[in-house]
């Protein structure tokens, strides 16, 4: 697997990665439009979270094209990005089981979202974070749960309404997963690190 770890470090394939992600990163934030409108300002910075884990991502590919480190966007981007990446998947996989099928953008989200899980792990030897950052981290996303299935402020899926409640359960332990995940990639000891060039 450590073939690949080169090519990501090119700056050609980072810069195609930051192009490819602002695009996802706009259009995702176009997605949640409607439901921004309705969303009252204080709870705003907690609701696109797909579109939002991918913008901490643009800044990590911003940051390494610049020859920069910036710990706790790193740290945010690996957590966010395989929550709500797999989030993602799995939601819309649910939907197909409710619904008896879906859509061509379901099947578009499911692959894209599935990318923004991988990519974040790929990156992951190149990291500096430490552990208050991940801590940082870890406050920022169990508090974005609490908004989402407390305040009821989460992706809106009507045809899923009656499993709200399994939903935000699922979605309580997906966080600790990834930020178990961040943990292992990134600051245990003996991980695997890289420099960028």
């Amino acid at each position: 697997m450590r073939w690949i770890y080169p090519l990501l470090a090119h700056r050609s394939i980072m810069m195609l990665l930051l192009i490819v992600n602002i695009f996802g990163t706009i259009y995702g934030y176009y997605w949640y439009g409607w439901q921004l409108k309705e969303t009252p300002a204080i709870f705003l910075p907690f609701v696109p979270d797909s579109p939002t884990a991918s913008l901490f991502f643009v800044f990590v590919l911003l940051a390494f094209l610049l020859r920069k480190s910036w710990p706790l966007i790193e740290a945010l981007a690996i957590v966010t990005l395989f929550k709500y990446g797999i989030w993602a998947v799995v939601m819309n996989i649910l939907v197909y089981f409710v619904q008896g099928e879906l859509d061509p953008v379901g099947y578009m989200l499911i692959l894209s979202h599935f990318a923004m899980a991988v990519q974040g792990i790929l990156f992951a030897p190149f990291y500096r974070f430490k552990w208050w950052h991940l801590i940082v981290t870890a406050i920022w996303t169990l508090h974005n749960d609490v908004i989402d299935y407390v305040f009821f402020m989460m992706p809106s899926y009507s045809m899923l309404d009656r499993y709200t409640p399994q939903i935000g359960y699922f979605t309580f332990w997906l966080s600790i997963l990834s930020i178990g995940i961040a943990y292992y990639f990134s600051i245990r000891p003996n991980r695997f690190k890289l420099e960028i060039k």
